[in-house]
């Protein structure tokens, strides 16, 4: 069954029997725990984005989407080629680049903070460039109907998700909170299955379409 903001509250509340006040507080809180988890380890495709941006010659940061989630790919547009970047740790940027007034095509990213990437070389004009990401849907906590994708299509994972969170919280006994844990990777195996198998089923009828075409 689908799930909204609401009848998901009033489950969680089912299955651990507490109505305490303290607990009902943090009922959004396990909610948007668990959504993150589902969504970080998941990732499918259909969050997927493409955006464009501009680079700041002598600026090493790059803004990212407010929607932004995780990256997928980032290239710089250079004559009228497109460049990709390689994707590093913060720490090798700065061995690479010691010092930011060094400019040029940046070559390489990593994430910053969550509102920015770091760039290197400092780019030395100002650059079109493309990021491909994952986004971060509206949470069924914030959606107008209180409804969401997950609360339709991942349901399972968004309830076994939210119970360990909540028994986690609790301190619940040790064997219930190893089932919930148990039962969410197994609904979270299956939405990665399922996207692995839509996309897999896409590019099968896009290569069909080229032969039949060409």
């Amino acid at each position: 069954m689908a799930y909204t903001f609401t009848t998901l509250k009033t489950a969680i509340q089912d299955y651990t029997q507490n109505t305490e006040t303290t607990f009902v507080s943090q009922l959004t809180r396990f909610i948007l725990n668990a959504e993150e988890r589902i969504l970080k380890e998941a990732q499918l495709d259909v969050f997927r984005k493409n955006a464009s941006g501009v680079t700041t010659s002598g600026n090493k940061y790059l803004s990212k989407p407010s929607d932004f989630l995780a990256q997928n790919s980032l290239s710089v547009i250079s004559s009228s080629e497109n460049k990709f970047l390689l994707y590093k740790q913060v720490t090798f940027l700065q061995d690479y680049n010691p010092n930011p007034a060094t400019t040029g095509l940046p070559l390489y990213y990593a994430d910053w903070n969550d509102q920015s990437f770091l760039l290197s070389p400092t780019p030395d004009a100002s650059y079109n460039v493309e990021l491909h990401y994952f986004f971060r849907p509206v949470s069924i906590t914030a959606s107008g109907d209180g409804t969401s994708y997950l609360g339709n299509n991942a349901e399972l994972a968004l309830l076994y998700g939210s119970l360990v969170e909540a028994y986690t919280f609790m301190k619940g006994e040790a064997d219930l909170l190893q089932l919930y844990n148990a039962r969410f990777q197994e609904s979270l195996q299956w939405i990665k299955n399922l996207g692995e198998g839509l996309q897999t089923r896409d590019q099968y009828r896009y290569d069909r379409l080229r032969r039949d075409v060409s």
